[in-house]
C-alpha cells in the first residue's frame, strides 16, 4: 500500500473542510510545523492556497479569465477576512459603511472594513485587497 504524501494529506483536509479560511495549526497533527511549512508553501504555488496573513491561508480556484488563482469564498475578501479574525479569536464588529449598506444605502463599500475591539496588529491582505481596521 502506497503511503500518502503530507501536501496529499493537508490537500484532502482542505477539500473536504466548509472552511474557507485555514490556520497553520490547523495541520499541526499531520506533521512537525516546519514540514507542514513547506506543505503549505507547494499549495500556495500550486495556486489551491492563498496566503492571506501570518500563518494564514484561504482555499483558491482559478481565475477564469487569467488562469491565476483567486479567493473560492463566494464572499469574496471580505468573507475571508471576516473568518480570518474570527478564527483568530478577535472581537470585532462591522464598521459604519458597511452597516449602512446592510440597512438600504445604495453605495456599495469599497475596500472590507471593520471595527476592532481587542488588540490586534496584524495584517490581512492578497496582492489587490486589504483590510482595514478601525479602533473602537
Amino acid at each position: 500500500m502506497k503511503r500518502l504524501s503530507l501536501k496529499s494529506k493537508v490537500s484532502t483536509k482542505i477539500s473536504r473542510s466548509k472552511r474557507e479560511v485555514f490556520l497553520r495549526s490547523d495541520f499541526e497533527n499531520l506533521a512537525g510545523y516546519d514540514q507542514i511549512g513547506r506543505a503549505l508553501r507547494q499549495l500556495t504555488s500550486e495556486g489551491t492556497l492563498l496566503k492571506v496573513g501570518y500563518g494564514l491561508y484561504a482555499k483558491a480556484r482559478p481565475n477564469r479569465i487569467t488562469g491565476k488563482p483567486m479567493l473560492s469564498a463566494e464572499g469574496g475578501f471580505s468573507q475571508v477576512a471576516e473568518e480570518a479574525l474570527s478564527r483568530l479569536g478577535v472581537k470585532w464588529q462591522p464598521s459604519k459603511t458597511v452597516q449602512a449598506y446592510q440597512a438600504g444605502s445604495t453605495q456599495i463599500p469599497a475596500n472590507a472594513e471593520v471595527i476592532v475591539l481587542d488588540r490586534f496588529n496584524r495584517r490581512i491582505a492578497t496582492e489587490k485587497f486589504e483590510l482595514q481596521m478601525a479602533r473602537a
